[in-house]
């Protein structure tokens, strides 16, 4: 089976939820619009780097999602996500903090790694170049709010950039953010990944695979007041029996229905 971090991700918050939309099928509906936006932006940031027009790009990828039923949030239109964007697009131009040799090989790019009992692990990086001058493993992100910066140290926590140095094997990694704000925002975000931290995160994928396939897939509530993760997942309306909230958030696979069997391994 392949394995990947978000469904390394998704078991360890849920083992309930991994099963709803791995195992079930059921999968989230493509309408969060901040979502959308982060893909065709990440297609234009591919166009500055190919020597491509970024703006033209953004605008023709944002435009094929505009007819869609989109769900926005923080005030934002469709106008307004590209205006920020396209802003976004010349800030991170007149910075010039990032180079990428050999683009289309270093772009994207996937990497394969074989783990517990014939299994594979897969991830896809964005970029691999230079920050600064400092060879990098790159990742892209949009945002409405800035990431935090403090205390120090604090990025070499984050469980995706340990996932990814593991599986590329390189330990200076960095997070370019693209803040949406009313006056945007470019972050360049540099830390470095340990030896340990990749060992521990390799038990760490072992570990849950195990649990995977020994079918342990209880459920772990989110709900402890006044935090509730469980009331933003769009898995809930699964657990609390509501076809209401689970036709609103969800649509399932074709085949899945064939998959009652797991319901043998855990009861």
């Amino acid at each position: 089976m392949t394995y990947s971090y978000t469904q390394i991700s998704h078991y360890l918050t849920c083992p309930r939820r991994y099963r709803h939309r791995y195992l079930d099928g059921w999968q989230e509906k493509d309408n969060r619009a901040a979502m959308l936006f982060g893909r065709a932006f990440e297609q234009a940031l591919a166009a500055y780097f190919l020597r491509d027009d970024p703006a033209a790009v953004l605008f023709r990828e944002w435009s094929a999602c505009q007819n869609l039923a989109f769900h926005f949030t923080h005030g934002d239109t469709w106008d307004r996500m590209l205006q920020q964007g396209i802003q976004l697009l010349e800030r991170f131009c007149q910075d010039d903090r990032i180079r990428i040799r050999q683009p289309r090989r270093n772009l994207q790019i996937k990497f394969v790694r074989p783990v517990l009992n014939k299994n594979e692990f897969v991830a896809y990086v964005d970029a691999i170049g230079k920050l600064d001058g400092t060879g990098s493993l790159l990742e892209w992100k949009t945002t409405s709010s800035r990431y935090p910066e403090e205390p120090d140290g604090l990025l070499a926590l984050d469980p995706q950039l340990i996932c990814y140095s593991w599986i590329t094997g390189i330990s200076e990694v960095a997070q370019v953010v693209f803040v949406r704000k009313r006056l945007v925002e470019v972050q360049y975000l540099h830390t470095k990944i340990t030896d340990e931290q990749r060992r521990e995160f390799s038990q760490l994928v072992e570990d849950t695979i195990r649990q995977i396939e020994s079918a342990q897939f209880l459920p772990h509530s989110g709900i402890r007041f006044p935090q509730n993760p469980c009331s933003s997942c769009p898995y809930i309306g699964l657990c609390l029996g509501k076809q209401q909230l689970v036709e609103s958030a969800l649509v399932r696979r074709p085949g899945a229905e064939q998959l009652g069997w797991l319901d043998e391994l855990n009861y």
